[in-house]
């Protein structure tokens, strides 16, 4: 099993010294969320992105990919009923896309919930049909960089639109492109679904290509109540090869500190399965 971790918990921490914190941790990839480069990705130099690649590597560790893709953003949102605005960020997840293959990685984790939440006047089918279309014609710029735009539900307390997994599947059936595929994060399936995890993870283990671990605390694995022992016993048995990525949203430990705590907690519980 391959473990990574989102790299925004080590705010303020220049980038070489994120990655040999992570390296030292034991991680072998590492996530990261663009507005911890810039606010605007775009006003960044392509130089940029090859070194911070280079310096990943000089620590042994892969870039696997981006998330939080449109926060500290705006003029873009997925279900806007202005087509103006759909097509800005279909290009600016197209151009994501493209800095994601110049990092090395391949994969985009699509959360940003204050970028779906339903507006007044469109209704939850309207919303699809404007997700789809954004992801549709981004596609071939996902596919054209090598890189898997993965759909990530949200709990109701996040967003009202796409909370479950069943949710994100109608609207990647939708845009029926193989580029666009299911994220899973625990955190995200205990708030949201009616069914345990490790269903979850069965019944879709054909579309997803991403999975997040967390605890509902906020906090790393092992960290919380959540018992990981049927949840990683379960993408062993789905046969997931993807990553393993860690995403708390509480860091008031220390990064170190949860790094450290929470690839070690996983591993014991690889060694008891």
């Amino acid at each position: 099993m391959k473990f990574a971790i989102c790299q925004e918990l080590y705010e303020g921490v220049a980038w070489a010294e994120q990655c040999r914190l992570i390296a030292e941790a034991g991680y072998g990839g590492i996530e990261v969320a663009p507005f911890s480069i810039a606010a605007d990705l775009r006003s960044v130099s392509r130089g940029v992105f090859s070194r911070m690649r280079e310096q990943a590597a000089e620590h042994g560790l892969e870039i696997i990919g981006l998330h939080w893709l449109l926060a500290k953003t705006s003029g873009f949102y997925l279900t806007s009923p202005d087509a103006a605005v759909r097509r800005a960020t279909a290009e600016y997840l197209s151009f994501l896309a493209d800095v994601c293959g110049q990092l090395g990685g391949d994969v985009m984790v699509f959360g940003s919930p204050q970028q779906r939440n339903l507006l007044p006047g469109v209704s939850r089918e309207q919303a699809v049909e404007y997700a789809a279309e954004v992801f549709s014609a981004a596609a071939p710029a996902f596919a054209a960089a090598g890189v898997t735009l993965c759909l990530e539900p949200l709990t109701p307390k996040e967003t009202d639109f796409i909370n479950t997994c069943a949710d994100a599947v109608q609207v990647i059936e939708r845009v029926g492109h193989p580029a666009v595929m299911l994220h899973q994060d625990v955190k995200a399936m205990l708030g949201g679904e009616t069914e345990s995890i490790p269903v979850l993870i069965d019944r879709w283990r054909g579309l997803c290509r991403h999975f997040h671990v967390n605890d509902t605390n906020l906090l790393g694995p092992g960290m919380g109540a959540v018992d990981y022992h049927p949840i990683l016993a379960a993408l062993q048995s789905s046969g997931y090869s993807g990553w393993v990525s860690v995403e708390v949203f509480d860091y008031s430990p220390g990064a170190q500190f949860i790094a450290e705590s929470s690839i070690r907690y996983m591993q014991q519980v690889l060694s008891e399965l």
